[in-house]
Formats: structure tokens, sequence, C-alpha cells
């Protein structure tokens, strides 16, 4: 079993539960390198559960569509209990504090998680293959 996803990896100008928030552009950098980015279980390095087909910054978000290829993990996410979704990332310009404005960031993975930093990064629509 197989499913493919859309969704957010990122909300742009929304506090997260950590006091950072991304701003528009943010990952533009990090795209425009088009370096694979995988697609993980929880943060975990090496729980590849699938692959990402596209990451764009769009007006809302880093936006995502990826196929979820690990059995379980699809199951999960089919069923709609598992929707959290969030990503890794080195920052490479940021300014203030409460809130901290990340502008630039490398990005390094996308993960769907159970509970995300940023609560708005969710998976939107379910495709069941």
């Amino acid at each position: 079993m197989s499913v493919r996803f859309a969704g957010y990896a990122s909300v742009f100008d929304r506090v997260d539960r950590g006091g950072d928030v991304v701003r528009a552009g943010a990952f533009a950098a990090s795209l425009q390198a088009a370096r694979a980015v995988p697609l993980l279980w929880q943060h975990r390095p090496g729980a590849s559960i699938g692959m990402i087909e596209t990451l764009a910054e769009d007006a809302r978000g880093l936006r995502v569509v990826a196929r979820v290829t690990h059995p379980a993990a699809a199951k999960l996410v089919a069923s709609g209990a598992l929707t959290g979704l969030s990503f890794g990332y080195r920052v490479t310009a940021a300014r203030g504090v409460n809130p901290r404005e990340l502008v630039a960031l490398d990005l390094a993975e996308v993960s769907l998680v159970a509970a995300p930093m940023q609560p708005l990064a969710r998976v939107i629509q379910v495709v069941k293959e």
C-alpha cells in the first residue's frame, strides 16, 4: 500500500510552539539548490518512509506533495490518524526575539509527526493508491 498526500510542512507568519515564525522566502535558496529532501518518520535520521515529489513555497507556506511507501505509516496517513508535518533545518538568517523571525533556512528533511511544532503544519489531502 502506498499513499500520496499534499500538505504544509511550514506555515508562514504564524508563531510556533518554540517561539519561531517562518517568513515567506525563507526556503527560497534551499529550494533553488534542488537537493533531494528525504521524507522521514518523526525526524529520525535513516527512517525514510517514502519520497517527496514536490516542494515549493506558496502564499501559505512550504507546500509538500509526497508518497508514503512504508506500510504502517501509509496506513496511518490514509486513515487520518497521522496528519502532522514538520521539517528539519539549519538557520542561515534570523532576526529578533519573541518571536524569532526565520528569514533563511537550509532545509534538511520533511517529516510526518504526531505533534508538529507548528500546529497548522498538516496533511490536507490524501489519495489512496
